[in-house]
C-alpha cells in the first residue's frame, strides 16, 4: 500500500494495485493526479512476448527507461522498439524520449517480460528534431561527480527534450543533508536499500520503489546499506540533477 509522507511525498511499489491490460501489455499507474502530482506521472509497463499495442500520447511528452534485472528477476536481453517507421534494437539501462504525437510499439522476441518505467509530462512547444534514436544507453554517458555521489543524464535537449530531464544517480551509504528542488520529480529505485525522508517523516525504500516529490518539498534519500543505492530520476521542468537548495 502506498505510503504518504510529509508535504505530499508518496512512496509505492512498482507492481502495486491491479494493472490495466491491452494485448501483451500490462500497465501499473503509480504516480499521477490521484497521488497529488500536477505535472508528472509514473507508470510501470510490462510487455510479454510478441508485438505490443501502439503507445501514443497526444497530450504530453514521455520518457522511458528499459529496466535492468531487479533482485532475482531475469529480464529479456532482446527488445526492439519501432518509432517513425524505424526499428531500434535496445538493451536494458537505456533511456529514451517519446515526443507528443509520436507512436511507439515494442517487440519482445522472448518469453521473458520486458519492463519499462514511463514518465509523462506536459508537451514541449520547442522540441528539437533528431534523426536517430532519441535515447542513450547508461554506459554511453560519462558519470558527473557531485559531492560524494555521481549522476548520468540520459534524456535532455541532446535527444530532443527541452522540458524534461531523465537521469540515473548513485548514492553511497549514509544520509546527505536535507534539500529541496524547484521542480516536480519522480524517483524509481534500481538498486540498494534505504529510507525516503520527507521533512520529519520517512519510510523504507528498495528496488522497485516509486517515489513522488512535489516541488519545494524538503527531502533526502538515505542509503542504509553497505553498497551503492542507485535510482532513476525524472523531473519537470528540465535542469541539472546537481542543483539543490538546503534549508
Amino acid at each position: 500500500m502506498a505510503v504518504e509522507l510529509e508535504g505530499g511525498c508518496c512512496v509505492s511499489t512498482m507492481n502495486e494495485g491491479t494493472p490495466e491490460s491491452a494485448g501483451n501489455m500490462k500497465l501499473w499507474r503509480q504516480i499521477g493526479p490521484a497521488t497529488g502530482a500536477t505535472a508528472v506521472t509514473l507508470q510501470i509497463i510490462e510487455f510479454g512476448e510478441g508485438r505490443s499495442p501502439l503507445i501514443r500520447n497526444d497530450e504530453g511528452d514521455e520518457v522511458l527507461y528499459y529496466l535492468e534485472p531487479i533482485g532475482d528477476r531475469e529480464i529479456a536481453s532482446q527488445c526492439t522498439v519501432q518509432l517513425d517507421g524505424h526499428n531500434f534494437d535496445i538493451e536494458p539501462q537505456t533511456g529514451f524520449y517519446l515526443r507528443s504525437g509520436k507512436a511507439l510499439l515494442v517487440v519482445n522476441s522472448t518469453s521473458v517480460p520486458v519492463i519499462f518505467v514511463s514518465v509523462q509530462c506536459p508537451k514541449s512547444e520547442n522540441e528539437k528534431d533528431v534523426s536517430s534514436f532519441p535515447g542513450v544507453r547508461l554506459t554511453d554517458r560519462a558519470a558527473i561527480p557531485t559531492a560524494d555521489r555521481w549522476y548520468r543524464v540520459l534524456v535532455d535537449e541532446e535527444v530532443g527534450s527541452n522540458e524534461v530531464t531523465q537521469f540515473v544517480g548513485s548514492i553511497p551509504p549514509g544520509r546527505a543533508p536535507d534539500h529541496f528542488h524547484q521542480y516536480e520529480e519522480v524517483l524509481f529505485i534500481l538498486r540498494g536499500y534505504g529510507r525516503m525522508w520527507a521533512g520529519q517523516t520517512n519510510t523504507p525504500i528498495e528496488p522497485g520503489s516509486c517515489i513522488y516529490l512535489p516541488r519545494g518539498q524538503v527531502h533526502c534519500v538515505e542509503n542504509t546499506g553497505t553498497d551503492e543505492l542507485r535510482l532513476l530520476g525524472v523531473f519537470y521542468p528540465a535542469g541539472s540533477p546537481s542543483v539543490r537548495y538546503e534549508r
